[in-house]
Order: C-alpha cells, then structure tokens, then sequence
C-alpha cells in the first residue's frame, strides 16, 4: 500500500503495537450477544464516526482494504481533513472491524483499528491505535492531542452503544 506516512502497517491487528508512537487500547462493552451483528455492520461501514458527529467521506458504503476514507474533525473553519486508507478488514462472526492507516495530510502518522468482538456472551468495543504527530499544530499540541483521542475513543464506544441498543 502507496501513500501511507507510516512504516509499521497493520500493526493495530497485532497485540504488540511498535515503539516510537503514542499508544492507545480503550475497551468497552457494547451489549449482549444479539447486538453482535448490529455492532459488525456498524462499525464496518463508518456509523459511529457518524453518529459522534464526524464528518466521514469514504470512496465506499463498507470497509474494504484499499479504501480511501477521509475523516473531518472540528466545527466550521476549524474543521480538519484526516486522510486514511483501510490497511485490513476483518469479518467473522466472533470478531470483525477494520485498521486504517494516515494518508499525507493527515495531522498524526499511524494507524487505528476499530474493532467488536463476541466474549463469553458479550459484545466488546475496541479500539486501538499508534500516533505521533505530522503536524506543527499536533506537535505543538503534545499532550492535549492524547487527550483527545482518549476522548474520541469513549465518544466512539457510546456511539456505537446507542446504535446497537
């Protein structure tokens, strides 16, 4: 895959994401297992972005490796593009979501993964991710951008809880 500003691609699949980069790993319950399916076609074709109020234009209706998506973050004239390119899907019955890696652009360089899983009689919503910054303003953010994808991460989690409930 072309394009990416990052080397370590797929690595949110893994459990052992690479050094160098700001981690997160932010795990929530999404429901039983009735809303597994629910949860599946949710976060395959984009809806709790959606439904957190992101702006998402993806080149496709579905997570599908090799598709464009470009998030739009903020409000107005602040809003900003974060270019990204889906690097792998998965679609099981027991687990299923997608990793998308940063395209030029965007304002961090990595990749994350969003992703629900069936356990024990329970849907969990996980998302992981590896970041550091691309652009002078994320840099100069430092840790306030930290705090913001750790808010992003449970705004994306209760999205995804009101959608399947």
């Amino acid at each position: 895959m072309t394009g990416l500003s990052y080397a370590e691609v797929g690595a949110t699949r893994d459990d052992v994401l690479p050094r160098g980069y700001h981690h997160l790993r932010y795990r929530t319950r999404i429901g039983n297992a009735s809303a597994m399916a629910a949860a599946t076609d949710a976060v395959l074709t984009f809806a709790p972005q959606r439904a957190a109020g992101v702006l998402v234009d993806a080149a496709g209706p579905r997570a599908v490796e090799g598709l464009m998506v470009t998030s739009r973050l903020g409000i107005g004239p602040l809003r900003i593009a974060a270019p990204c390119l889906v690097v792998w899907v998965e679609h099981g019955p027991q687990r299923a979501g997608f990793g998308y890696g940063t395209l030029a652009g965007h304002p961090e360089r990595g990749e994350e993964s969003f992703v629900v899983e069936l356990v024990d009689g329970a849907v969990w919503f996980t998302m992981t991710a590896f970041s550091g910054p691309a652009r002078w303003y994320t840099r100069a953010a430092g840790p306030l951008v930290v705090a913001f994808q750790q808010a992003y991460a449970r705004m994306l989690g209760r999205a995804l809880r009101r959608l399947v409930s």
